[in-house]
């Protein structure tokens, strides 16, 4: 499983890709608003935990985000990094 952030018009978004598919799933992102910025991490069902409002930096914002693993819902847990590389929008 590759885990990277990718960037997007209004921030980052943080995408997973299954190995053996091309299929990018989006597991979680961070935007800039004007009080900061807006972090969430994907879930199945309702947690309004994984989400928070207000943060500093970005790189704040992403290292919430990524404390959730939001990748293990989608099936690995086992030694996965987030690549440091930011990947270009399509």
């Amino acid at each position: 499983m590759e885990v990277y952030w990718k960037e997007r018009k209004n921030g980052q978004r943080l995408i997973c890709v299954r190995e053996g598919e091309n299929e990018e799933i989006e597991i979680g992102g961070v935007r800039l608003t004007k009080n900061g910025h807006d972090a969430f991490a994907k879930t199945f069902g309702y947690d309004p935990g994984r989400a928070m409002k207000g943060i500093t930096t970005l790189e704040e914002s992403k290292n919430f985000v990524e404390s959730f693993r939001p990748w293990e819902l989608f099936g690995s847990d086992d030694g996965i990094t987030v690549d440091p590389e930011v990947k270009p929008e399509d």
